[in-house]
Formats: structure tokens, sequence, C-alpha cells
């Protein structure tokens, strides 16, 4: 199996990049490829997945192996492939995907593309005691109905939802429970 690999990132795309390595372009699917630095000519480093299917042999990458492994264990979960899996890494940090499975907060799931409210659920439920290690030390915002509301104003507006949620975590502690005035100060974040 492919676990790592290190070299040039020769493009990125929507949904993947291409890495030169001794002088050989792997398509590598990763979550947020802007994240990836092309321009600079430094060698990148890329944690990887192989998963090979009957009909195509697909590489997934990560910058750090405690991504990989969540990506994993999302796999592991009925209904929920490598698209998706991809796509719940690039809206949700790991460690708020742990933070919504721990306190059973199906609705943060929902906010991500292609994730109805039963795969949400049935990620909460199969991986509730899978995701508990390693929880990180930055929790996440405590999503009250007011910040709820906030986030979903945020996400409508184009703002993803790791965006929306740093946003609601820099509101001051003395911030106002009125949703209006703490969308505004959210808002403030982004100028």
């Amino acid at each position: 199996m492919i676990a790592s690999l290190q070299g040039r990132i020769a493009s990125t795309h929507s949904d993947h990049l291409i890495i030169v390595v001794n002088g050989v372009g792997y398509k590598v699917f990763v979550p947020e490829p802007a994240s990836f630095d092309e321009a600079s000519n430094a060698d990148s480093f890329l944690h990887t997945l192989l998963i090979v299917r009957e009909d195509a042999m697909t590489l997934y990458g990560f910058h750090t192996v405690d991504e990989r492994e969540v990506f994993e264990t999302l796999l592991k979960v009925n209904g929920v492939g490598p698209r998706l899996a991809l796509a719940i890494l690039s809206s949700i940090t790991i460690d708020n995907l742990r933070n919504a499975v721990i306190s059973e907060r199906a609705e943060i799931l929902t906010r991500v593309p292609g994730v109805g409210k039963k795969t949400a659920q049935k990620i909460v439920f199969e991986l509730k005691d899978k995701l508990t290690i390693g929880l990180g030390d930055a929790p996440m915002v405590a999503l009250n109905d007011a910040n709820s509301e906030v986030m979903d104003a945020l996400v409508s507006l184009g703002y993803s939802i790791v965006e929306a949620q740093t946003a609601i975590q820099s509101l001051p502690k003395n911030a106002p429970d009125d949703v209006e005035e703490r969308i505004r100060l959210a808002l403030q974040y982004f100028i």
C-alpha cells in the first residue's frame, strides 16, 4: 500500500491535486485542495490511503495521520463513501466533528453538502464510541439556539461551516443573546 507521498505539487483542482514524485504524477483526492501550496517548489508531504475497488485504484491524501484515521473511521459508517468522507473533512474540523459526535449534535453534520438528516444521525450513532480518543484541546463553540441561528445565517451567506464556527468563537463572552446582534458581531470577524 502507498502510506505516504513526498513530492512537488504540480497542480490543484476542485477535489484533487497532482503531486509529482520522482517524475511520476499521482492524482490524489484531498479535502480542501486549496490548502496545499503549489506555488512553492518545496516538497510537500502527504499521508495517503489507497483504496482498491474492482474498477479503480484511488489515492486519498491528508495533512496529518489523524486526518487519515478519521477518514478511515468515517468510511466504516454504512452509506458513507470516500467522496462524502472528504466532504465532511473539508467542511468540519476534526475536533468539531468529534465534539458533534460526542454531544450527539447530528444537525451540525447536516450542514455538510451531501449529508442528510438520516446519514448524520447514522454517523453520530456509529462513531459515538470511536471518535472520543484524541479529543482536541479546543472545544467546539457551544451551539445554543442563538449560535445555531448565527451559524445558519453565515452559512447561507456563503461562508463555510469552519469559517462560521471560527466567527462564532470570536464573539466576545459578553455578546448579547439577540441573534441579529450576534450575526452583526460575527460578520465583523470577516472584515
